[in-house]
């Protein structure tokens, strides 16, 4: 795994060993960051399930502001911060250990311009939960501005709406699929 672009393009990337975390393929976190290019500098932008941390790294190389990383498997977090420290980049991030939940309780109130979840594939429950809180409008954690996105297989289905998120674009690419969610102003 590489740096697509950005301040720390072309460096590499450590993971995790073993099944536990699936990075996103270099070729699928650059369809993604070509798609959101413009939202990204000076971006709040949340990595949420981060495995590696490739997709928030990604997003501090291309020029986001704050970068928040939830993750809570001990290999993951040890990949993440060694990514970083690897990297040389010493702030504008933070990693929260605890996992998605903590960290969306404690940013609630403070909009995220871009949220980009992949929970394990198989944990269907965890798109639910986390799309759920993310849509739920008495967070603030999005708004009319905020982009969320969802890695998924394509043979799984996500519904096109959660509370006042509503996607509007499925990007196909192999076996995985980007689902992007906005706030819906029609309500």
């Amino acid at each position: 795994m590489r740096v697509i672009a950005g301040t720390y393009r072309s460096r590499v990337l450590g993971a995790p060993k073993g099944l536990a975390t699936r990075p996103t393929s270099d070729r699928l976190r650059e369809t993604l960051f070509n798609v959101i290019a413009a939202r990204v500098p000076d971006a709040r932008f949340a990595d949420l399930y981060a495995g590696s941390g490739a997709v928030g790294i990604e997003a501090i190389s291309r020029g986001a502001a704050e970068v928040f990383f939830a993750e809570k498997n001990a290999a993951a977090l040890t990949a993440i911060r060694g990514n970083l420290r690897t990297l040389g980049i010493a702030g504008g991030f933070q990693v929260e250990a605890g996992g998605t939940a903590p960290l969306l309780k404690r940013l609630s109130g403070k909009p995220l311009d871009v949220v980009f979840l992949d929970p394990p594939y198989e944990e269907a429950e965890e798109y639910r939960k986390t799309l759920t809180t993310l849509g739920d409008a008495g967070n603030e954690l999005v708004n009319t501005d905020s982009l969320v996105i969802a890695e998924h297989t394509r043979k799984q289905t996500l519904l096109d709406r959660y509370g006042v998120l509503q996607r509007t674009r499925t990007l196909l690419q192999g076996d995985a699929a980007l689902s992007f969610y906005a706030m819906d102003t029609a309500d």
